[in-house]
């Protein structure tokens, strides 16, 4: 194909391009102008008129966002399609290249002209998928499809794929090789980069997929299950608005580093409702980023932690009285320790959580010191329970005693008394073993939660509820000062109530869909916490077994059930790793078959011709700094800089002073999910001997380059 060729058919594209931008500028007018018509509605001053007002404004509003924001590779695909693929009413209004046939123009947005004739295909409308489904045994009538990448409103290349050779007429240009492996050797930027332009028949298919039930999506790295999952929350929103959007989309991700680098993908879809959110980051209040040593990890993540946390909720706080004596009509009442015990199993065996339960509790405490007083008092002194109950619990000693022995607890505090070996030994007995206890207590640390401490929170906030509140008068929108409020119309008001009552809380737990990636390492504690978020939610699962650092599959896989349910089930496999180079897999495979021999592993599609490079030196600092600085230079766009998880700081100490917009430090298990377009993974063999499973984190920091790989360690690996 001759340069004047591609520059011809560049600019035929560009023209094009320049239209739908013309359009897009023209929608962005029309939409501020209805919107400022709502507004203008409200002077007519009736009932109906505020009401058209509002819907007006609300969907003016919110289309001139959508309009903004789908700027940037706004048109990124063509679609040549013979006859057999005419549809007619999804056909761009230019001269097809093939008799007979049409043209659609794919992008992040559905745009029409002037005469509501098409100019762009949303990439989510059925009319698109062969754009992504179409190949060459099963062309679904396509005969060139073409991939345009621009930068602002300027074409800057193109690539075809020729599906059909024998439908394409002689005067069909065609040009690259393909637009798959030209975008992979782009450098990624230091956000992820959505693969909405190049995704593949098998990574659509599970994007696609029904939403109704459990889809579950499986691959090796660099296959693409990150980019699936977040364009399948794409496609739901735009599928299904009303169900998804009112009820709400969580994603999932193992880390905040994670959640971060996808942050941009769903808004460069079109969505901005989603709600994105790492391990860390799921109780409300707490943001935990770290980590946990694998052993305690591993104590934990486990289901036994349900036992143990089950028992330490329902004990007493500690320091709170041991019984309690009150002089009545000239007799002592008194309950002893073994009574108060026993009637706190009798509430707590009533089935209501310990902060709701307070007042029950008073009130058996009231039951027992009125019955010990009908035995103590002759027939005459005697009073009736109704009579007997408010004389003694408004006393104050009772009461203080209530708040010592029944004071509201917080799940921090309870996680706390965990620090305490003599106590978790009572509540771990038969559970966890001494070397586990012992384990579990030295890591308790009531001011900074570790990731792995986010699951247990829940647990115990589950197993306490809340504490009762009073309930407040709803708060005033309009109020400016104490008996001053705005001047508002009607609209003004419903609009506000209608905020308020479509507003979600922090603590939201009735999700429509849950998407959860990095899957294999989700623990079976934070499988339980997870599935409290959406218990009538559809899902998306999406995972590697090969990767897990979870080291009990089955425990956790029987606590991924119990979350999700027994819906019907889609499962989808990626085959094909698009991210790596063969060169750099080779690397990972020679990892992780050295443990695990006869694994699947996916196939790298591309060779890039560059070997990675192994440094063994006595000089670690100076041969981190060196090598970082040289891919810096090699590479145009990011460089992950992974390290043994507790190196993290040592190392991006080092690096301080290297291109922090371009390079990232990040430790071996936050590196999950990551894609860099240069690697530098320090100390491979000490990673791989953190745990247990130190291999699959060693295989998992080896996969996430996608153009260069150095490792810089003190000893082989």
């Amino acid at each position: 194909m001759s340069d004047a060729v591609r520059d011809s058919e560049i600019a035929a594209e560009q023209a094009y391009l320049d239209r739908v931008y013309v359009r897009l500028d023209q929608l962005r007018v029309s939409a501020a102008e209805v919107e400022k018509a709502g507004y203008n509605l409200a002077r007519v001053g009736n009932f109906g008129a505020l009401v058209e007002r509002d819907a007006m404004v609300y969907h003016a509003a919110r289309r001139r966002r959508a309009l903004e924001s789908e700027h940037d590779g706004l048109v990124f695909g063509r679609l040549d399609l013979g006859p057999d693929g005419v549809s007619g009413a999804d056909a761009a209004a230019v001269a097809p290249a093939v008799p007979d046939g049409e043209v659609r123009y794919i992008g992040r947005l559905g745009l029409r002209d002037e005469a509501y004739e098409s100019l762009v295909v949303d990439w989510r409308a059925p009319a698109a998928a062969p754009f992504y489904r179409a190949t060459p045994a099963d062309q679904m009538g396509v005969v060139r499809r073409r991939s345009i990448r621009s930068t602002g409103e300027k074409v800057v290349s193109i690539e075809d794929d020729l599906l059909d050779p024998a439908a394409a007429p002689p005067s069909m240009a065609v040009v690259g090789d393909g637009a798959l492996l030209a975008n992979l050797s782009r450098a990624t930027g230091r956000g992820m980069k959505d693969i909405v332009a190049t995704i593949q028949r098998e990574q659509d298919d599970a994007i696609r997929s029904p939403a109704s039930g459990i889809t579950i999506v499986r691959g090796g790295p660099g296959t693409g299950k990150t980019a699936v999952a977040l364009h399948r929350a794409a496609y739901l929103l735009y599928a299904d608005r009303n169900r998804y959007e009112s009820g709400g989309v969580l994603v999932v991700g193992p880390s905040d580093v994670f959640v971060g680098y996808v942050s941009r993908v769903l808004p460069s879809l079109g969505e901005d409702t989603a709600a994105l959110r790492s391990l860390g980051q799921l109780v409300e209040g707490v943001r935990a980023t770290r980590h946990e040593p694998p052993p305690v990890a591993a104590v934990k993540g486990s289901l036994r932690m349900q036992r143990v946390l089950g028992r330490a909720a329902r004990s007493p706080a500690p320091g709170s009285p041991e019984r309690i004596r009150m002089l009545y009509r000239g007799e002592l009442l008194s309950l002893d320790k073994p009574a108060l015990d026993e009637l706190r199993r009798t509430v707590l065996g009533l089935g209501v959580r310990r902060n709701a339960a307070r007042a029950k509790a008073a009130g058996h405490v009231l039951d027992a010191l009125w019955r010990q007083s009908v035995q103590l008092l002759p027939a005459g002194r005697q009073q009736k329970r109704e009579e007997f109950a408010p004389d003694i619990a408004e006393r104050s000693e009772f009461i203080q005693f209530m708040r010592g022995w029944w004071p509201v607890v917080r799940p921090a505090e309870v996680l706390a008394w965990l620090a305490d070996r003599q106590r978790l030994q009572r509540w771990a007995n038969g559970v966890l073993s001494n070397r586990e206890i012992t384990t579990l207590a030295e890591s308790i640390d009531a001011d900074s939660f570790s990731v792995e401490d986010v699951a247990l929170l829940d647990e115990l906030h589950e197993l306490l509820g809340d504490p009762p509140v009073r309930k407040r008068a709803p708060r005033d929108p309009f109020q400016v000062a104490e008996g001053v409020r705005e001047a508002t119309t009607y609209a003004d008001r419903l609009a506000a109530a209608r905020a308020q009552a479509v507003e979600r809380p922090d603590d939201y737990r009735d999700y429509a869909h849950i998407i959860v990636d990095e899957s294999q390492d989700v623990s079976p504690m934070q499988w339980r916490m997870i599935g409290r978020r959406g218990p009538h939610a559809t899902w998306t699962i999406v995972g590697d077994p090969a990767q897990a650092a979870w080291a009990d599959a089955a425990e956790s896989e029987r606590a991924m059930e119990a979350a999700v349910g027994t819906r019907r089930r889609s499962t989808f496999t990626l085959t094909t790793n698009y991210r790596n180079s063969a060169e750099i897999f080779a690397v990972a495979a020679r990892v992780i078959r050295a443990a695990q021999p006869d694994i699947e592993l996916p196939a790298a599609v591309r060779s890039s011709g560059v070997e990675p490079v192994e440094i063994v030196t006595d000089d670690l600092r100076t041969s981190v700094t060196e090598a970082a600085k040289t891919l810096l230079d090699q590479v145009e766009g990011t460089v992950g800089v992974i390290t043994p998880t507790t190196r993290r700081a040592e190392v991006a100490g080092w690096l301080s002073d290297l291109a922090p917009q371009r390079l990232q430090t990040v430790g071996a298990l936050d590196s999950k999910g990551m894609e860099y377009d240069g690697v530098l993974v320090v100390e491979p063999a000490a990673i791989r001997d953190e745990a247990a499973t130190g291999f699959r984190t060693l295989y998992v920091a080896l996969s996430r380059a996608t153009q260069r790989l150095t490792t810089v360690g003190t000893r082989p690996f």
